[in-house]
């Protein structure tokens, strides 16, 4: 799915009625989600007809029918497919075009259906869902995340971690299809009761000032980048030019996640964004939500930890982080 809004409805609908959902990153390949099917074994596959990138449209249905091909799971062929028609995109109905005894259309779906699908209770180790790590480090591994684990851990981080409560605005710039976009754009901000900013679309397209405009347009207090995305907006804007041209001063905390953070970013964040505590992240897809941060919560915890480039802070409570030499012995 590609960053639209019908793709948290897909999520949050599999969370109500207890089923567990797989979200796969719109830029995979049919071969990496050939895998990702064949391990989970879905019932059902929910898509788009397209994503966008800065200079063109990437169509969905093609890689989903070739990474069918390609699975080994028993009548892959015969799973049913969900598609959001994205018509103001790409200007025609797909569904159309494809085989209508496995291609379904959203909207007609939708306009269907005449009943509300009441909440399931499920116990707290209830599968909320799975997701595959990038492979970057060996093969994927689908990591299973419960329902009240995670409740538990994204309420403490996003009111301890980001400083969100209700009436707070967090804007993370990921994907729904990393472990940053369950965590921090779906789950943890609504379980705090905050408003969750979601955007489709590159941090300098159709400028460098993108970011800032929607800061400025919904009054962010917290916000969350990967490095990366960062250094790509310092790049086209090293004095900060566009950063002046919108209202930033509502952001209280500026988050880092995804990678370490190089001293060079720290700076250019600290110098256009003075008035924001600099947070970077560590954790990983296999956690949920970070090891180790600043916590900035002061009603609880009393102080905030002085910003150090390179540094990560502290562990946060639940996590025992030690620090090894070469030879495997614990050092100070």
């Amino acid at each position: 799915m590609p960053m639209v809004i019908e793709s948290t409805f897909a999520m949050l609908a599999c969370a109500r009625i207890g089923a567990i959902h797989s979200v796969v990153f719109g830029g995979f390949a049919a071969k990496e989600l050939a895998n990702r099917i064949d391990d989970c074994q879905p019932k059902l596959i929910i898509t788009a007809s397209c994503g966008i990138e800065p200079n063109k449209k990437i169509k969905y249905a093609p890689i989903i029918i070739e990474a069918l091909t390609h699975c080994t799971m028993p009548d892959a062929s015969n799973i049913p497919r969900l598609m959001k028609q994205r018509v103001e995109m790409d200007g025609l109905n797909e569904t159309s075009e494809l085989d209508s005894k496995v291609w379904f259309d959203y909207q007609q779906e939708m306009d269907r259906e005449t009943e509300l699908a009441e909440c399931v209770p499920v116990a707290s180790t209830h599968p909320l869902y799975i997701l595959y790590t990038s492979g970057t480090t060996g093969s994927p591994k689908g990591i299973v995340r419960d329902t009240g684990g995670t409740v538990v851990g994204l309420d403490y981080c996003m009111e301890n971690v980001f400083n969100v409560h209700e009436g707070s605005v967090h804007f993370a710039t990921s994907d729904i299809g990393w472990v940053v976009g369950h965590s921090f754009i779906v789950y943890g901000p609504l379980i705090r009761g905050a408003t969750s900013i979601f955007m489709e679309g590159k941090p300098v397209t159709p400028n460098a000032g993108i970011i800032w405009k929607k800061v400025e347009q919904y009054k962010v207090t917290s916000l969350y980048m990967a490095p990366t995305a960062v250094r790509v907006v310092k790049k086209e804007d090293y004095e900060g030019e566009w950063v002046k041209k919108y209202d930033t001063k509502s952001i209280n905390s500026f988050a880092l996640v995804g990678e370490r953070c190089d001293p060079d970013t720290i700076r250019w964040i600290h110098k256009h964004f003075p008035h924001a505590i600099i947070n970077d992240t560590w954790w990983q897809t296999e956690t949920g939500w970070p090891i180790c941060c600043n916590l900035l919560n002061e009603k609880v915890y009393g102080q905030v930890y002085p910003t150090l480039p390179g540094s990560v802070t502290r562990p946060i409570p639940g996590y025992d982080v030690q620090i090894f030499d070469e030879s495997n012995n614990p050092v100070k």
